[in-house]
């Protein structure tokens, strides 16, 4: 498998914590799972996070990435409007429809403002020429990228979709840019997980480790996946979103 090496420094910054999405400040219903003791240490935060990316909401979003990354590189926006609906329709819990539609905003913010091309070469300095060699951000794919499809004017924007969108702009393999939103995706849960005590660093980077297959076999599963069996069954998942939703002390928004 290779990867062209922009898409790959790409698909890398849009993953990353760095990236300005506050993928932070969602523990995606796993403060209250904590809160009641379903969820209190290495083991039990290990099974929640992977039922979550191979049953839940990371099954989900894997395959509305798949459809949008599908639907940008056709330019269809038709079907880029009907992902990414979908996308935002199906969350069980209001705290988890603000969780998605928040990043996905935030991401197509920071994604406009700094990826989206054409930009001003950033070492440009008062119309100066550019130095030789500087790097300009451009489309590995070698097709215009560009903002939000006009197609989400006035809806909300599923962080899936908007990664996906993203992805085949650039020119990202369709199973690279699926195995680096789920990474990214365990990782924020495991992190949630650390801010609340329940693990520490060691047992964190464990569980990201024994993450790996789980989340192969999710991106082998979506890209495979007929859409007729689009969906979730992660019931403890969602009531515990719903629970959090009146804990009386919270760190999160979800």
């Amino acid at each position: 498998m290779t990867i062209d090496t922009t898409a790959l420094y790409r698909l890398l910054a849009w993953a990353s914590p760095a990236f300005p999405t506050g993928g932070f400040s969602y523990s995606h219903g796993l403060e209250a799972a904590a809160a009641d003791g379903a969820v209190h240490d290495r083991a039990t935060l290990q099974t929640w996070v992977a039922a979550t990316i191979a049953h839940g909401s990371g099954r989900v979003d894997a395959d509305i990435l798949c459809d949008a990354w599908r639907a940008a590189a056709a330019g269809d926006e038709p079907a880029l409007a009907e992902v990414n609906r979908r996308g935002v329709a199906y969350r069980a819990t209001a705290e988890l429809a603000l969780e998605s539609g928040q990043q996905g905003a935030a991401f197509m913010a920071a994604y406009d403002a700094a990826w989206a091309a054409p930009h001003p070469n950033p070492l440009r300095v008062n119309g100066a020429r550019e130095r030789a060699g500087a790097f300009t951000p451009r489309p590995a794919s070698g097709k215009r990228e560009g903002p939000a499809p006009k197609a989400w004017e006035g809806e909300g924007i599923c962080h899936a979709a908007a990664f996906g969108v993203a992805a085949s702009r650039a020119g990202a393999g369709l199973e690279e840019a699926l195995t680096a939103y789920l990474q990214a995706f365990a990782a924020n849960l495991m992190s949630a997980g650390l801010r609340l005590g329940i693990i520490g660093q060691s047992d964190g980077q464990r569980i990201l480790a024994a993450l790996e297959p789980v989340v192969a076999v999710s991106v082998t599963a979506s890209l495979a996946r007929e859409r007729e069996d689009f969906g979730s069954a992660t019931f403890a998942l969602d009531l515990a979103s719903m629970a959090h939703e009146t804990l009386y002390s919270r760190l999160f928004r979800s």
